[in-house]
């Protein structure tokens, strides 16, 4: 049966921590439901619209949101084919969520089935690939991948799929199995086309449910999407190790996918953070604030703590001068969110 190679480096470790964190202020955040049914939105957006752009896919942004409100634009059909394409497997991971038992062939295959309908002819959707491929990068032709013979294929995944369910493999973090899933799928290359959308749909199931759905706010293809070098490079420095999958390393590739994880997630983290604390500011003084990161680094530790001297004050704003903070507290005192107690360098300073 095959097993990854991989270790848990201190790279994992703090990343991992960093998850953990941005997970627990997202999950616990106090968002009425209209903002998370926004964020959801945003989020199914980002993913379709990203997801599709790292193959090629020529819509911008604006026009995959309006292909998805049901708008007709002027585009080429396949680019708009594969927007629709991306939304039914986003409905079709919602089914695949709640299905009993483990991960299977089965499941990779209904999820490609939806990637290509109507894009590719009917013999190559939900098949794996009968032809052997290999990747070459557009501009110098060289070979970047070489994935195994197609005839390998199904023993590879059923390999897989044996090792991913096993009782080991289910003690691995989720943001790890993702990470591993990922990889092996990717490098194997099981179909002629839409590998990459399948799989980082696939990786996207093992997250969300495994119970890091985190409110189905993230879409970590964004950040794929932006730096697609980044990321081939990545697959690139696991893949020359070896030819054989079995005998490579994957530590660098999840140091990288756990950290792509981590960084997404941290933004939305900022994001409903703020959002929370514009809203309890709102509740208690009856008007929206604009807000610096400053001042609502200044306000989460004042409602943490109860209170604050510049002596703590400095070190939460380590960066910056004693005369930048006491203009923050200033605006903050005017706006009547936070109160000034004795007129000495001892003030203390509570949320009013």
């Amino acid at each position: 049966m095959y097993s990854p190679r991989f270790i848990i480096s201190n790279k994992i470790l703090k990343t991992i921590g960093q998850i953990e964190a941005a997970k627990e202020v997202i999950e616990n955040a106090p968002l009425v439901p209209y903002y998370e049914k926004q964020f959801q939105t945003e989020a199914i957006t980002r993913t379709i619209h990203h997801g599709t752009h790292i193959e090629g896919n020529e819509l911008s942004l604006e026009q995959t949101k309006k292909v998805l409100e049901g708008e007709e634009i002027v585009a080429r059909q396949r680019d708009v084919q594969e927007v629709i394409n991306y939304r039914n497997v986003m409905k079709l991971l919602d089914e695949l969520v709640v299905k009993r038992g483990g991960y299977d062939i089965d499941m990779l295959l209904d999820i490609h089935r939806e990637t290509v309908g109507k894009i590719v002819s009917d013999e190559k959707v939900g098949v794996l690939r009968k032809t052997q491929v290999i990747i070459k990068e557009e501009r110098s032709g060289k070979i970047i991948l070489e994935p195994p013979p197609f005839i390998e294929i199904p023993y590879i995944l059923e390999d897989f799929f044996e090792w991913f369910n096993s009782q080991e493999a289910m003690e691995v973090h989720p943001v790890l199995r993702a990470g591993i899933a990922h990889y092996i799928l990717v490098t194997t290359h099981p179909f002629v086309e839409g590998n990459g959308r399948t799989v980082r749909a696939f990786a996207n199931l093992v997250l969300v449910r495994e119970g890091y759905d985190i409110k189905r706010f993230f879409a970590f293809e964004e950040h794929f999407d932006q730096e697609p070098a980044s990321y081939y490079e990545a697959f690139a420095e696991v893949d020359r190790q070896s030819k054989n999958i079995s005998d490579r390393d994957l530590t660098p590739w999840l140091e990288y996918f756990t950290q792509v994880v981590a960084i997404e997630l941290s933004k939305i983290k900022e994001k409903v953070r703020k959002l929370s604390i514009d809203m309890k500011l709102k509740g208690k003084i009856g008007t929206q604030i604009a807000l610096t990161e400053r001042q609502m680094k200044l306000i989460e530790y004042l409602s943490g703590g109860g209170s604050g001297v510049m002596q703590d004050l400095k070190k939460v704003l380590s960066m910056v001068s004693e005369d930048t903070i006491l203009r923050d507290l200033s605006y903050l005192i005017e706006k009547g969110v936070v109160k000034k107690q004795g007129k000495t360098k001892a003030s203390r300073y509570i949320i009013k």
